[in-house]
């Protein structure tokens, strides 16, 4: 998702809603390709976790308290796992690293609207892997994973985690205002700014929505939060530096 996808999402900062002179294609695969190392990193760090919780039993213990964890609190769990992740953890890392300790009225603003955003986004991406699982099945069998996977990135990223997310960023940086915001509804606007998202994401989050729908569904929700704790961790730190002013 762009985010889950997402945009589900990718959090990404500042959506670029000026007229592309390349090809959306173009500028989400440069994106992509910036940002593949640590895609790769946070990959990895995932299939290493489903491999583990198959084969390496101390592995499996934690993960299934995870598990009970998510069955306790339900929809509860995926609003704090992801408003932590894509809320809470990027303003941290912003104060502690980039601010040099020093926060800001901008870090609570940021907060004000990042953290319903994200928890709202761990509750709609919690109903639609439990809808998922009731549609096509909860086994991870190969034809029931690649059929989710598919759905997941080709229907719902297009068509809500992808135009939801730059929507929300969008209005943020615009000021939250209400002038002019048709602008976000219609094909000029998704081609130049949902579309290079898309690209860019597909990269990352394919092959992580691939080994989350390899696991049993009650621990999708928990590591989601945490591939996408880890992927906003690696992304704002990116972000951050590409806007520093060079010395």
């Amino acid at each position: 998702m762009v985010i889950d996808g997402l945009q589900m999402a990718v959090p990404m900062e500042n959506p670029n809603s000026q007229t592309l002179k390349e090809a959306p294609w173009k500028v989400g695969f440069q994106a992509a390709r910036a940002n593949l190392i640590p895609a790769l990193i946070v990959q990895g760090i995932m299939l290493a976790l489903v491999l583990g919780y198959y084969f390496y039993p101390p592995t499996t213990r934690w993960l299934n308290q995870l598990a009970e964890l998510k069955q306790s609190w339900g929809y509860g769990y995926s609003a704090l796992s992801a408003a932590i992740a894509g809320g809470v953890v990027p303003e941290i890392m912003r104060v502690l690293w980039f601010q040099r300790g020093r926060a800001a009225k901008s870090n609570a603003v940021n907060l004000l609207f990042t953290i319903p955003y994200w928890a709202c986004t761990g509750m709609t991406v919690d109903l639609f892997y439990r809808m998922q699982a009731q549609w096509f099945g909860a086994e991870a069998t190969f034809q029931i994973v690649v059929i989710k996977v598919i759905v997941d990135q080709f229907i719902f990223n297009p068509l809500i985690a992808g135009p939801s997310g730059a929507w929300f960023y969008d209005w943020k940086l615009s000021g939250c205002s209400f002038q002019n915001i048709g602008r976000f509804f219609n094909l000029r606007y998704y081609r130049e700014v949902i579309l290079p998202i898309l690209f860019a994401t597909w990269g990352v989050w394919i092959p992580l929505v691939t080994i989350l729908y390899a696991l049993p569904s009650l621990l999708q929700i928990p590591l989601f939060g945490l591939a996408l704790a880890m992927w906003v961790i690696l992304y704002t730190w990116i972000s951050e530096q590409r806007s520093q002013p060079k010395k």
